[in-house]
């Protein structure tokens, strides 16, 4: 079928087909922001370090998630053609029936760095959120945080219909959750589902309270840290930046133990390839194997992107440090910036995420041509995805953007705030 990019505000010309016409009254807000915005649904035409062409324009891109710049690593491109001459494109297999043993090699380093007993690799966090959580969870209960990524949600529905409970606490709500445990009667397994570093809002969770709860009701700590891993990690007295050394994630970032808590994470993120991993007890990962229908029946991932994920494990083990000082360091700046200027973000932590409301969510339309008009190219933050009190866009700042493109943005942001367009801190 194709995609209606909608004569698409909803009543801009007659539509023939009524169910048609009916749903685009129903999302009527979100079809008129879809058919007018530049920043949404974009063709990249091309790319030049961190800047991006569409059409006839550049663009500054903050809206990339490949926060250690290993998408454009000479070292890490380089690389990749070896293992193309060895192993062709794509392995045919399913993992069931057998696995490149670059699997072994990536899952062995992952669970070395995190410090975890074992590690299953798999080929996005939205194929192991489906296929693991039903498998932890059985007809148990499962409580989710409000907040949880959305492919967690949609993991914990699969569940349901599986035959599981399913029950919500407040974001980042310990003490709702411990009510809920205290209350629950629906019996074992307990599964509680949660991101690690928020993806909107880039803050950490109360994860210390959220572990000795797990393991005070007898529960398993389901931690999704897609935007963490690579990022932050250990605490020490070397580290080069707040954000912790050797990007091993958020769990080895705050101090706290595998005892009771799966982590997962994926590669797309930091290391810019097509992986995913899940950390668990031996044991968890045998029952995966023969449960998990990504390593039963899908195929795996291209080898490119095992290539990429070995050889950024071995950029981060010698230099990876001093990548994420960079990150920090570009980080700090827009964030100094909205302080200066008094405009609020959701983001306490410092890490490479950042949303900036507006003062009115109405204007998110007008703002976002107002950036691209600048050149800057970012994440629109648009009901229902996110609460309109928080319409806004964000930010995600990575290694390879310049101090110029951050210049850039910096005078964008002071020019949305001279005109009263972004929401001020109170």
């Amino acid at each position: 079928m194709a995609t209606v990019r909608a004569g698409a505000e909803a009543g801009s010309s007659p539509v023939a087909r009524p169910w048609l016409a009916r749903w685009l009254a129903a999302n009527s807000e979100l079809a008129r922001l879809y058919a007018n915005n530049p920043q949404l649904d974009a063709v990249i035409d091309e790319i030049d370090g961190r800047k991006i062409r569409i059409g006839d324009r550049w663009l500054a891109d903050f809206a990339s998630c490949n926060y250690l710049g290993l998408d454009l690593d000479r070292e890490v491109i380089e690389a990749i053609p070896a293992y193309l001459d060895r192993w062709g494109t794509h392995p045919s297999w399913s993992r069931m029936l057998g696995s490149p043993v670059l699997y072994e090699r990536i899952e062995a380093e992952v669970a070395e760095l995190i410090g975890a007993e074992d590690v299953l690799m798999l080929q996005t966090l939205t194929h192991i959120h489906a296929s693991a959580i039903p498998v932890l969870a059985g007809d148990g209960t499962i409580f989710v945080d409000r907040r949880a990524h959305k492919t967690i949600w949609d993991g914990c529905v699969v569940a349901r219909g599986h035959g599981a409970t399913l029950k919500r606490f407040g974001h980042d709500d310990p003490e709702d959750l411990e009510r809920q445990l205290r209350e629950d009667s629906g019996g074992f397994p307990r599964l509680i589902c949660m991101d690690g570093i928020n993806s909107m809002t880039g803050n950490p969770p109360r994860l210390a309270e959220f572990g000795e709860l797990a393991r005070s009701y007898e529960a398993l700590l389901y931690v999704d840290d897609g935007h963490g891993f690579g990022v932050v990690g250990e605490r020490r007295p070397d580290e080069l930046s707040p954000y912790g050394s050797r990007g091993n994630g958020v769990v080895r970032h705050l101090g706290e133990s595998y005892d009771h808590l799966i982590l997962t994470a994926g590669f797309s993120k930091a290391y810019s390839s097509m992986l995913a991993f899940i950390a668990c007890p031996p044991e968890v990962k045998r029952l995966l194997k023969i449960a998990a229908a990504p390593y039963l029946y899908s195929g795996p991932s291209p080898i490119a992107s095992l290539a990429s994920g070995l050889e950024g494990l071995k950029v981060n083990a010698r230099r990876g440090d001093q990548i994420r000082a960079k990150l920090y360091a570009l980080t700090a700046r827009v964030l100094d910036s909205l302080e200066r200027l008094g405009v609020m973000t959701l983001n306490r932590s410092g890490f490479p995420i950042v949303e900036v409301p507006l003062a009115d969510p109405d204007d998110l339309g007008k703002v976002a041509e107002l950036l691209y008009e600048r050149g800057i190219y970012v994440t629109l933050a648009f009901y229902p995805g996110v609460p309109r009190e928080e319409v806004g866009f964000r930010l995600q700042v990575t290694a390879a953007n310049t101090d110029e493109e951050v210049s850039r943005l910096v005078e964008a942001i002071e020019e949305l705030a001279g005109s009263g367009q972004l929401r001020f801190r109170e």
